[in-house]
């Protein structure tokens, strides 16, 4: 009898995470599983618990509850410094980046590269040569080619050259994944196809990216799967391949809801979709 190829272990998981303020459950009993080389895209309405789910995944936050494992082993993260050492990066929607300082700096923003010999660790002088070498590498592995100089201060760029920085940063450092909220929400058509194309390209790096966004255009062209989110835990994921934009927000609102067996169904029990094969709760 032939055996079974096991199921790969996802890259980040997450069981049954419990996060309360006072009478308030943002989080209850949700589930995550993120898998290597895809782009997995988090969706919910406002409230559904989303950015406290991405919190406790980073760092930013501890739950009281459930357990987080990263390539299968139990972590526990009390900072997103912890969370960065272990290979996760996050791009916030504030982007967290210098304005004043120009993309070099940005990029190697609190892991800043010192000269050698006594020059870096006595008088701990900055080796901004290789940094700018360095950083003009990054931006030409993931075709950054909006960027004119690698000492251009980052005030001076345009909302989706500060995206991009944030990115290239996030894709820099991340060795396990890259979590981004909203990256297009600010942002014109141009510059959203951009930085869709960066997300393209990290993808095709081997680096899975976990995409938290409202805009459903934007999830349908460039995710894999489909979190979804809704009062505190997950509620379904699906595969955009399979089911349309008008069903994932009937998902969200809590119009339908996804049987074990991959069918739709609506309030009053009548399935009103195919099975997908990937969809599970």
């Amino acid at each position: 009898m032939k055996e079974s190829t096991p199921e790969p272990v996802p890259v980040l998981q997450a069981r049954g995470l419990v996060k309360r303020y006072g009478r308030v459950t943002a989080l209850n009993g949700s589930d995550f599983d993120l898998h290597a080389g895809e782009v997995l895209a988090v969706v919910g309405d406002n409230g559904a618990g989303k950015s406290c789910l991405i919190k406790a995944l980073s760092g930013a936050l501890t739950a009281d509850a459930g357990e987080i494992l990263l390539d299968g082993q139990i972590v526990r993260f009390h900072s997103p410094l912890e969370a960065r050492r272990a290979g996760i990066e996050t791009v916030y929607q504030t982007l967290a980046l210098a304005p004043a300082m120009d993309i070099s700096s940005n990029l190697f923003l609190g892991r800043e590269t010192r000269r050698t010999g006594i020059l870096g660790s006595v008088f701990r002088m900055l080796d901004k040569r290789a940094m700018n070498r360095d950083a003009q590498v990054q931006l030409d592995n993931l075709g950054i080619a909006t960027v004119q100089q690698i000492g251009q201060i980052v005030e001076t760029l345009s909302g989706g050259q500060r995206q991009a920085v944030a990115v290239a940063r996030a894709a820099m450092f991340g060795t396990r994944l890259v979590i981004m909220d909203e990256p297009t929400a600010a942002l014109g058509v141009k510059e959203s196809g951009m930085v869709l194309d960066l997300i393209r390209r990290i993808r095709d790096r081997g680096l899975p990216v976990v995409l938290i966004s409202h805009d459903m255009p934007h999830v349908f062209e460039i995710a894999d799967r489909i979190h979804v989110h809704r009062l505190g835990q997950r509620v379904a994921v699906v595969s955009p391949k399979e089911h349309t934009m008008t069903e994932v927000v009937s998902l969200m609102t809590g119009a339908l809801r996804l049987e074990e067996n991959g069918e739709l169904v609506d309030a009053t029990g009548h399935v009103t979709g195919l099975p997908d094969e990937d969809a599970h709760t």
